[in-house]
């Protein structure tokens, strides 16, 4: 053996990360399998480094490690070969050893060696009595060394290991979690959650200072986590700048740590990196081992992570009511899904618009409703938003819209010639054939043109892609009314005024609120008005509550008005009660 041999193979010792990890179930199915093979009380999976040998795995031992002089272990490591000690006592050179003053008599040891030659230790088995071994138990040994070798390689090659930081990664924090659990049920730990930077900003970062930037990044992060927590502390690569460890101290100590960590990070400097694109946050979640999954602990930690990048803090605390309120976020979008393809959640309510001159109806605006089975009423101010934000909001519009239209069909054929108003989102405008497939619709219940209006809001009429503008086109030149809705509170451009093709703009409720008591919102109502007019739209005034405010618009000049004055969202058959009546 040389110096440099030496050198070598605990460089690659250390770079399996295997030396003071946890116990590991796969590595200890082979221990037992050994201790029952060869009969024999005490096996063990034993690394060597410098000075000590380290059991990974062991069987009938109660110390995790012996010291590495005199130890059979030792010399597996340095002859890279089998080792075989038929009595202790009767070897000039181990007699005096630790395994012999302890009761040991017997050892065989077959070494544990890397692909390029370097034994990292030994699978051994150990005994109380002096004893042979057979050519077979030899070779049976020497098996079960190259299975805990193909163990150590498919950890370290199979997910186990990220390549960049070199630390280890998620798989590895669930295995490590279920295997601390084995031995130490119910015990209390804290789970840390860190994050360089904003993860919604990953695409922005990597397009303006490159692919490579968050994989250095997360090399440098972990260089000095390594420093600034103490040796024992096993750290994980979870993904992209995303970094998780456990710590079992008291909870101000592990606060106040976590703080120190996050102002240590706030040191990393990456090429001419801009110190605000650096944003560090460290979340922490209480645990018990064994009494949630290692993923939802994970998850609980990260979600202290996002909570203190929302409130701009360095370091977050895990809050129930926060996690909850993202769960249920989560899970109404896997319910609106299902909801979609029920026939008993879904339904409209049509809020009735009326001229606001003779306050006839002349119109109704559609709304979703849903009703879920198990969690009730869902408001649609809390879900509309979050299916807004996926591809559901394209399979919710085209819900809406055959219902609406079947609906609108069947007064029309009653003699009722109202005009339902439909709310669209962005993403139907970038949907190719949106326009021609609601024609078609139209063209199936035999209804004119006339007799739906398309509604978007400021902000999703300023989105200029090709498509956007191409279903504009099409939908103005079908004749179908398009709506500006909620005016006032986008964009409010004149620019993009004279570049829609809609006819209809709906003053948002925030300006009627309270008109005629404040002077400045009859001025901006006035001007509304004037200006819309003058540019040739037709003016919708939204929530209408009093009928002050109501005689107010008209002498504004406001031609249609809706809110709750005339008439909350109703079922069709109290629409139509509430018609029959107005009538």
């Amino acid at each position: 053996m040389t110096t440099e041999y030496e050198k070598e193979r605990l460089a690659r010792l250390r770079k399996l990360d295997l030396l003071d990890t946890l116990p590991s179930e796969s590595f200890d199915r082979i221990t037992r399998m050994a201790s029952q093979l060869f009969e024999l009380p005490i096996a063990a999976v034993s690394l060597t480094d410098q000075d000590r040998q380290w059991f990974k795995s062991r069987v009938g031992v109660e110390h995790w490690e012996i010291p590495r002089e005199k130890a059979p272990c030792g010399e597996v490591a340095d002859c890279a070969d089998v080792v075989i000690i038929n009595d202790m006592l009767a070897s000039d050179h181990y007699k005096d050893s630790v395994l012999a003053e302890s009761g040991i008599r017997f050892y065989a040891g077959a070494p544990l060696v890397t692909r390029d030659g370097f034994s990292l230790g030994a699978m051994c088995v150990l005994g109380t009595e002096p004893r042979e071994v057979t050519e077979q138990e030899l070779a049976a040994l020497q098996d079960l060394s190259s299975m805990v070798m193909a163990q150590i390689e498919l950890r370290h090659a199979v997910g186990r290991v990220d390549s960049g930081t070199g630390l280890p990664n998620y798989l590895q924090f669930v295995e490590d979690l279920e295997d601390l659990a084995r031995d130490y049920p119910d015990k209390a730990y804290f789970a840390l959650s860190t994050e360089l930077v904003d993860l919604s900003e990953a695409s922005t970062l990597q397009r303006v200072m490159g692919p490579s930037y968050l994989e250095d990044l997360s090399i440098a992060g972990s260089q000095l986590m390594q420093e600034v927590l103490n040796d024992e502390t096993r750290i994980y690569h979870i993904g992209p700048g995303q970094f998780a460890y456990i710590d079992s101290g008291s909870r101000d100590a592990v606060l106040k740590q976590a703080k120190e960590l996050q102002q240590a990070l706030l040191s990393i400097r990456l090429q001419d990196t801009s110190p605000f694109m650096l944003r560090p946050v460290v979340g922490v979640a209480p645990f018990k081992l064994g009494v949630n999954p290692p993923g939802n602990i994970l998850r609980i930690a990260h979600s202290a992570s996002r909570d203190a990048r929302s409130k701009e803090e360095a370091v977050g605390w895990y809050n129930k009511a926060s996690d909850q309120s993202h769960q249920r976020r989560f899970g109404l979008i896997a319910h609106f899904a299902e909801a979609l393809k029920a026939d008993d959640q879904l339904y409209l309510v049509y809020q009735p618009r009326l001229d606001a001159v003779s306050g006839e109806c002349v119109g109704v605006e559609a709304l979703i409703r849903w009703d879920h089975n198990q969690l009730g009423a869902i408001s649609p101010a809390e879900f509309v938003p979050l299916v807004e934000k996926t591809p559901l909001v394209r399979e919710l519009t085209d819900w809406v819209l055959r219902q609406a239209i079947h609906q609108a069909a069947q007064w029309h054929r009653e003699g009722k010639k109202l005009t339902v108003s439909v709310n669209i989102a962005a993403a139907n405008l970038d949907e190719k054939g949106f326009c021609d497939r609601l024609l078609g619709y139209l063209e199936s219940a035999k209804l004119p043109r006339s007799a739906i209006e398309l509604e978007l809001t400021e902000n999703s009429l300023m989105k200029n892609s090709r498509a956007a503008r191409q279903q504009l086109e099409c939908l103005g030149a079908s004749g179908i009314s398009l709506a500006i809705d909620d005016f006032g509170t986008g964009y409010s451009s004149l620019a993009y005024l004279q570049n829609i093709p809609a006819q209809v703009v709906k003053i948002d409720r925030s300006f009627i609120d309270a008109l005629e008591e404040e002077e400045r919102n009859q001025k901006l109502v006035k001007s509304m008005i004037s200006m819309t007019h003058d540019l040739g739209y037709r003016v919708v005034a939204e929530g209408v509550e009093t009928a002050a405010a109501y005689e107010m618009l008209q002498q504004l000049g406001c031609d249609e008005v809706q809110g709750y004055f005339f008439a909350k969202p109703l079922p069709q058959r109290d629409f139509q009660h509430w018609l029959d009546a107005r009538r």
